[in-house]
């Protein structure tokens, strides 16, 4: 079994570029709460932590690698920006055999998602708010590759994970 978190980045702040808005204080917050609750519940650390090229989602990923619960290599991977094609980060999970955290952005993850458990990327699924985790499984017996989901977090419904 695999297992795999998609992770929307963390709130950040203000900027007239948008590749380089850092995370906010209550961004920082946000991740540092997550980390605990990933802690708590004793989630599988992945093996490594991938992460979009923008700055939001980098801090984000290096807020969460701090965890020692999380201590993963992080690395960036092109791919996981807002608008990119859910269908290529997917083709490089299914030949990854080991977990995963993918840090990046709406909508790109709700689709990557949609896509992992249904097939299809549209219409999509989940809503991943910022800060929210969707972990997904995945069976070596599942005969269609897809994925199923083991949990989701959704902050602004929840007030983010429970400390």
């Amino acid at each position: 079994m695999t297992t795999l978190y998609l992770i929307r980045h963390a709130h950040a702040g203000d900027s007239a570029n948008d590749f380089t808005r850092p995370l906010s204080a209550k961004g920082r917050k946000q991740v540092e709460k997550l980390a605990r609750f990933l802690e708590r519940i004793e989630a599988p650390a992945p093996a490594e932590i991938w992460h979009s090229p923008l700055v939001r989602a980098r801090e984000t990923a290096d807020r969460l690698a701090e965890s020692p619960a999380w201590n993963a290599p992080r690395m960036v991977f092109p791919g996981l920006e807002p608008e990119a094609d859910p269908g290529a980060v997917a083709l490089r999970i299914e030949a990854t055999a080991r977990p995963v955290a993918l840090v990046g952005h709406e909508p790109n993850l709700s689709a990557l998602g949609s896509l992992l458990v249904a097939g299809k990327s549209w219409p999509p699924l989940f809503l991943m708010q910022k800060c929210g985790v969707l972990a997904l499984e995945r069976h070596g017996g599942e005969p269609d590759g897809r994925w199923l989901v083991l949990w989701h977090i959704c902050p602004l419904l929840t007030g983010g994970p429970v400390d």
